[in-house]
């Protein structure tokens, strides 16, 4: 681990003028905002996270859960995974986005973890990992050593020939079924952005993973109002039955009347260079009777543009499985 400054934000407007005091790209590369840490500090000790400046945000004001007045949810950015996973309104609106937080991680690390860290999660790409292995992630021009190496757990959607490290996170999958937006402060002020538009693909630039700018902040996340009549679930299919990343997994959220679907959002995590939702899926279902055809015709749209490698084929019929035994459940709830 290199060595760093430490110092604690007294205010959100303390922690953005504190991070934006790095003025480029390069600068701002090298200031992190901690919290729970249990991503930042694991990739410090490996080297792979090598900033100059540490700025403690834990004593903001951002770790509520408040119900909005048009019937949604504002996340603050520090609310830990543990207590939103169990928060009353979650568990009775979100279902999927409980299910999907308690998936993941163990409860040790769910009860440090946030929901801005969560959002922020990086690649478990083993070759990201190593700083002994070439990684465009890490070292832009180098290459990537995942296409002609292991391969297992990559990316079959979205991936480049630069890269096809895939986003690990859970909750990012049901935020994204959900149609989460996200809240960044920064020196150039406010914004909110919804989560389809926060993941960038990795193209030429696999570098950059989201539109944060250097010195930006998460302060909340936004969910809509629960869609009337939704039923959901997140199921996640992985090597080991805890404490493991996803090999494919689903978040589904649906609306049935007369017996037809007529609301359906319907995102795919371990595959995707991010979080990935399928608009070719909710096209086959809309207007459809909630079938195990109609289940499978979408399945096979969701995984129409995948891209296996070498050694991760097996996911296409993996993540087409799972992705139909998410409806079929959340159609029986």
């Amino acid at each position: 681990m290199e060595p760093f400054a430490f110092s604690r934000a007294a205010s959100t407007t303390d922690a953005i003028s504190a991070g934006a005091k790095a003025s480029t790209a390069q600068q701002g590369a090298e200031v992190r905002f901690v919290a729970g840490g249990t991503t930042l500090l694991d990739l410090m000790k490996l080297n792979v996270e090598r900033p100059t400046q540490v700025i403690d945000i834990n004593h903001l004001p951002l770790a509520e859960v408040e119900r909005l007045p048009d019937g949604g949810l504002k996340i603050g950015a520090l609310v830990r995974n543990a207590d939103l996973a169990h928060h009353p309104v979650v568990l009775r609106d979100y279902p999927v986005l409980s299910q999907a937080l308690l998936s993941g991680a163990s409860g040790q690390l769910r009860n440090m973890a946030t929901t801005s860290g969560n959002l922020l999660q990086r690649t478990r790409c083993v070759y990201f990992r190593d700083t002994h292995m070439p990684c465009n992630k890490r070292e832009p021009g180098t290459g990537c050593s995942a296409i002609d190496g292991f391969n297992r757990t990559l990316a079959i959607l979205g991936g480049s020939e630069h890269c096809i490290a895939t986003n690990p996170s859970d909750m990012n999958v049901a935020l994204t079924a959900l149609e989460a937006s996200v809240a960044i402060h920064g020196a150039s002020g406010e914004r909110e952005v919804p989560i389809g538009e926060f993941y960038l693909l990795p193209g030429d630039t696999p570098q950059r993973e989201t539109v944060m700018m250097p010195g930006d902040l998460i302060t909340h996340v936004t969910l809509p109002p629960p869609h009337a009549g939704a039923r959901s679930h997140y199921l996640k299919l992985r090597d080991r039955a805890s404490y493991e990343f996803a090999l494919a997994s689903a978040a589904v959220v649906l609306a049935i009347e007369a017996g037809k679907i007529t609301h359906a959002r319907v995102a795919l995590g371990g595959v995707g260079s991010r979080p990935w939702r399928s608009p070719e899926a909710e096209k086959v279902l809309l207007g459809k009777a909630p079938t195990a055809e109609s289940f499978a015709a979408a399945a096979t749209a969701a995984l129409h543009d995948a891209k296996p490698q070498s050694e991760n084929g097996f996911k296409v019929e993996l993540a087409r499985r799972c992705l139909t035994h998410a409806l079929t459940t959340a159609a029986a709830v």
